[in-house]
């Protein structure tokens, strides 16, 4: 439907009414000035491409889809050479394509792999080649019998010390790699994931560098099989990618391709630690899941800027003189609208956090500091599954909040919802991310009371005898305003589902047996301490000086939208540990509703 119908544009009216500055608060969204200006430009460059241009996307076959992608991708490469653009740069370019292709896992997965788990050799070696795209590269973990379970791979890597060479295998049909975006069609190379066998004995799970096709007319080598695995969920959306199966027939590799920062093995055929620590491999980890929360935030924004856009020109019912009214006006849009506005903003800020969380985590590394390691490993996997699942299921209410138009693959929302929810699965199943956490929670409790001082993102555990004690002290839907009482609600509920589970898992003989049969309970503990995370990151915001008028102010009020939705929709878990009342309950939902009219 056009913005403009019969002369009156709405959307105009609705930006006249805002009450803060508009300007500052797209500063505000892309982390600072230079963000904003750098993310403009580029945006202003792909847009103004004809080259780039998603026209007619949805309807093309796949064989077409996947050329035209290839166009694209060839031509963002030309461009970003021609332009002497910075990495940052050529990030935010490829962003604004917004289209799947194989370079989000050569740039994504292939090249933070060598450099987190390669030698300085094999870093000068592979890298330069990566970085001028004369090798395009994919990341083969996946198998089609096991994804999250990593250590239940089926590739094998037998060492073979008269060749000096790994010969890597797929023993089972099963142990076909399985998904590898850019693995169908267009990867040159792979980092495989395989079981590293010397003389008989087995070390683990490893990554090799294992070429794929001739760089001369593109041809699979001996024994290499690869396709493409076929047509995924949507129109258009992830159809763009070419998502591979991979299978091995004795390959083999020379042994300096081995990725051997932590683990190497010799000449002579010993396997033995580097003086480099395994948990060096963490920082590429928090890396890729700092930048999956904030493109969490990102996908979530696009939906709601459809939605919100749709409701303000959409008139339906009831007369304000004599014309129909605004959907956008309606409460019950607004009560399932405004929360998914807060939450866009919510990860983009609890995103810029894990920025500074991957800094932090990095320059530990360096100086073999470790001691935070746990902590940012459950915090990650955490935020990860929270904020996507979240975003899948807000895309789709967003589809629902545009009626019938919101069916139509022109309304964009369709071909967004199927992009976007593989990052449900990728990168760890988001059940079995809850779940890690939950361990994690559960050793935690488990050291409560033994002195010992914690930080970080579980420091509230610290306070458990007075978290374990406290009653909410709101008498008044105001009250739900202070962010010292939202933030103790918070911090009750996540410790009470936490200590709560571990007394029930302490009355099992087999720890577990106990932890299979309580895992949906464990994952409800995980789901409330990650959204203490998100409310606190978004707490501690507003506690900084925001620069703008009126800005602080609809930050607040998108803060409070987001944790009283929360509060609200999570009800149970606040009423079962007694954290509120019903009266205080109600209270909060007093205090959202009018909120929706900020």
């Amino acid at each position: 439907m056009g913005e403009n119908e019969g002369g009156v544009d709405y959307l105009s009216d609705e930006r006249k009414s805002a009450k803060f500055d508009v300007e500052a608060m797209k500063i505000i969204w892309a982390g600072g000035l230079h963000q904003f200006q750098l993310a403009d430009r580029m945006a202003r460059l792909v847009a103004s491409d004809p080259v780039f241009s998603k026209d007619g996307r949805v309807r093309l076959e796949r064989r077409e889809l996947l050329k035209n992608t290839l166009r694209k991708a060839a031509h963002a490469w030309k461009r970003i050479n021609e332009l002497r653009l910075t990495e940052e740069e050529a990030y935010a370019l490829r962003f604004f394509v917004d289209e799947p292709s194989f370079t989000d896992l050569h740039w994504g997965m292939f090249i933070p792999a060598i450099k987190g788990q390669g030698t300085d050799e094999q870093q000068k070696k592979w890298l330069p080649m990566a970085y001028k795209m004369q090798i395009i590269g994919c990341y083969a973990q996946t198998e089609l019998g096991h994804g999250s379970n990593v250590q239940g791979l089926e590739t094998t890597a037998t060492f073979d010390p008269e060749a000096d060479e790994f010969v890597l295998h797929s023993p089972t049909l099963t142990s076909s790699k399985w998904w590898p975006g850019g693995l169908g069609k267009v990867s040159t190379h792979a980092i495989v994931y395989a079981r590293l066998l010397v003389d008989g004995q087995e070390h683990g799970v490893h990554g090799f560098i294992v070429q794929l096709r001739s760089l001369d007319d593109h041809l699979p080598l001996p024994g290499i099989t690869v396709g493409d695995i076929g047509m995924k969920f949507g129109n258009g959306a992830y159809n763009t990618m070419d998502n591979g199966v991979l299978r091995l027939d004795h390959v083999r590799i020379p042994r300096d391709q081995m990725l051997m920062r932590v683990l190497q093995v010799t000449r002579e055929g010993k396997v033995a630690e580097s003086d480099v620590p395994r948990q060096l491999i963490y920082g590429t980890m928090v890396y890729i899941r700092q930048t999956i929360v904030s493109d969490a935030s990102r996908a979530l924004s696009k939906a709601v800027c459809i939605a919100t856009r749709y409701s303000a020109v959409r008139r339906q019912f009831g007369s304000q003189n004599g014309r129909e009214i605004q959907v956008i006006d309606y409460k019950t849009q607004q009560s399932r609208l405004f929360p998914l506005l807060a939450s866009a903003y919510a990860f983009r800020i609890v995103g810029d956090w894990l920025t500074w969380l991957y800094i932090d985590v990095t320059e530990r590394l360096q100086n073999r500091d470790f001691s935070t390691l746990p902590e940012v490993h459950a915090c990650t996997a955490g935020l990860k599954s929270v904020t996507t699942s979240f975003t899948a299921d807000g895309i789709e209410e967003c589809r629902k909040l545009c009626g019938g138009h919101g069916y139509l693959c022109s309304s964009g929302l369709p071909e967004l919802l199927a992009v976007y929810i593989p990052a449900c699965t990728y990168e760890g199943d988001n059940v079995v991310l809850l779940l890690q956490v939950a361990r994690f929670l559960m050793k935690t409790v488990s050291r409560l009371g033994s002195g010992k001082q914690l930080g970080g993102t579980i420091a509230y555990m610290s306070r458990a005898e007075h978290l374990l004690q406290s009653h909410c002290s709101v008498q008044k839907a105001e009250d739900w305003s202070n962010p010292d009482v939202v933030i103790e609600a918070f911090e009750a509920r996540s410790l009470r589902m936490s200590v709560a589970c571990a007394q029930r898992l302490g009355r099992f003989s087999n720890p577990e047996e106990g932890f299979l049969e309580l895992s949906a309970d464990l994952a409800n503990a995980a789901v409330a301490h990650c959204q203490l995370i998100v409310v606190s990151k978004f707490i501690d915001k507003l506690r900084q000086d925001i620069p703008g008028d009126g800005v602080k102010e609809q930050l607040q009020a998108l803060c409070g939208i987001y944790t009283l939705s929360i509060i609200k929709k999570h009800l149970g878990d606040f009423l079962t540990t007694a954290c509120i009342t019903p009266k205080q309950a109600s209270l909060a939902n007093d205090l959202l509703r009018s909120l929706f009219t900020q």
